[in-house]
């Protein structure tokens, strides 16, 4: 169960990092709610799992979903350069997160 957490606190981690973006410096009412209701259900989630998952595990994993998630929303939402190099650092990302959840 507390991957499952891990893995919802690291979604809500990309929610609240792009949430950011459409706060306009925390000064529109609505976006603003939503990003700090996530942060907030984030670090929840986040604290569940590393009650079992050894927290620097699950901080490594955890910031990794959002690095990931927010990189590639970036260049979908927000036309950030989509190159091969940019690729392939995501995908060595995500190794290391697989490679934490099998080894560690």
């Amino acid at each position: 169960m507390a991957w499952i957490y891990l893995g919802v606190a690291g979604l809500l981690e990309v929610v609240w990092a792009i949430g950011l973006k459409y706060t306009d410096g925390f000064s529109k009412l609505a976006p603003s709610a939503v990003t700090i209701a996530a942060m907030a259900a984030s670090m929840y989630f986040l604290a569940l799992a590393v009650r079992t998952i050894p927290i620097g595990t699950g901080y490594a994993v955890w910031t990794g979903i959002g690095a990931v998630g927010v990189a590639i929303l970036g260049m979908l939402l927000f036309d950030e350069p989509r190159t091969l190099l940019r690729a392939g650092c995501i995908l060595l990302i995500v190794a290391g997160i697989v490679g934490l959840k099998v080894f560690a």
